[in-house]
């Protein structure tokens, strides 16, 4: 039936190395919940033996967080990032695609309505020269627009066109990738010169549409041009203890790893938690469609914040800071999650950071 390009289905050789490193799998332990069961869904769907109305076949292509954790300990170069996309073109089309994700990326394709909530919540905005542009994202600028404005503090020459749309990430991963690459295309013409992202996601998505020397995520622009950080965050008068949660598609699907810890240790104490390499639950729209399966994923990693004995933990991508942010105050933790950008400007002297909270409950799942 040719659903799925032959050359990327058939790459996957069931080796199994992509075992360990799903979050799914993890969870459930069961075959059809990892990335080797999944593609032999796909395959199954590809020859005809399943229909895309089949049971089995809809929940794992909805149960998939899409995080490509899978990606870089494939020894046959599987692009699953890729395969899962095409899969929920097919399961979500039209009234098939869940309605929460039906009503996300209707309304983050209208443009005029970013401006609007622009124009309420006040994101950063600004002329420069044309060789870096910013992106607000859509759902940043909404929930945290004082981090693109921490951006322009940090890098005052970068230009931020108020009139910019939406990336097509959120569409590319619920079922209109036809659609997510349209609206990354027209975004590339609406932000000139590089594009600088505060969201890993988004980095992912564009870079795989505008091409790798278009886009930069914050961190990973940073260090390339030799900003060098200044300052430091300090706690009750001593260095702030920070963890870092990656961002699932700036780690597995651009490899940027390293820049965002650089820059952390440069102005406080970094510390490595268990699991901060694995995906929090967020998973773009995950968290809204999945509630339950995102807090099952989410409740270790807290645990095993809390048992680092942080005061921050930074994220680079906003749906992964919303959902540290609302995991750790419903335990009513002590530790705030930041962006890496509020922290870089904390340290630096600019808008202070809420300091963590003087009470804590026990260490434990919320």
């Amino acid at each position: 039936m040719n659903l799925f390009e032959p050359e990327l289905l058939d790459r996957c050789i069931s080796c199994g190395f992509c075992l360990p490193a799903c979050p799914t799998y993890a969870l459930t332990g069961d075959e059809g919940s990892s990335p080797r069961g999944r593609i032999n869904l796909m395959r199954a769907l590809d020859t005809g033996i399943l229909d895309v109305d089949d049971p089995r076949v809809r929940e794992e292509a909805s149960f998939c967080l899409g995080c490509r954790a899978c990606e870089p300990v494939c020894p046959a170069g599987v692009q699953y990032g890729q395969l899962l996309e095409t899969w929920r073109d097919l399961e979500w089309s039209g009234r098939d695609r869940p309605l929460v994700a039906r009503l996300l990326t209707t309304l983050t394709a209208v443009t005029p309505l970013l401006r609007l909530v622009g124009l309420v919540r006040r994101p950063a905005r600004g002329a420069g020269p044309p060789d870096r542009s910013l992106m607000l994202g859509c759902a940043e600028r909404g929930l945290f627009p004082g981090v693109s404005r921490a951006v322009r503090r940090l890098l005052p020459g970068i230009a931020v066109p108020p009139a910019q749309g939406c990336c097509g990430a959120l569409h590319a991963h619920n079922g209109d990738s036809a659609r997510g690459e349209a609206l990354a295309h027209r975004l590339g013409e609406q932000l000139p010169g590089v594009v600088v992202t505060t969201s890993g996601g988004c980095a992912a998505h564009l870079a795989s549409v505008l091409g790798r020397d278009r886009v930069q995520e914050l961190s990973e622009h940073l260090v390339a041009t030799g900003t060098t950080p200044v300052g430091e965050v300090r706690v009750g008068g001593r260095r702030a203890r920070v963890a870092l949660q990656d961002s699932c598609h700036l780690r597995n699907g651009l490899g940027v790893s390293a820049q965002p810890r650089a820059l952390i240790a440069a102005v406080a104490d970094l510390v490595a938690v268990p699991g901060e390499a694995t995906c929090c639950g967020a998973a773009g729209t995950y968290s809204l469609l999945r509630p339950r399966d995102s807090r099952r994923i989410l409740n270790p990693k807290l645990d095993a914040v809390e048992a680092a004995g942080v005061d921050f933990v930074v994220a680079v991508n906003p749906g992964c800071l919303r959902q540290l942010d609302q995991g750790l105050r419903r335990r009513r933790s002590r530790v705030r999650a930041v962006h890496l950008a509020d922290l870089l400007l904390d340290a630096a002297g600019g808008r202070a950071l809420p300091r963590p909270r003087r009470r804590a409950r026990r260490v434990g799942r919320g």
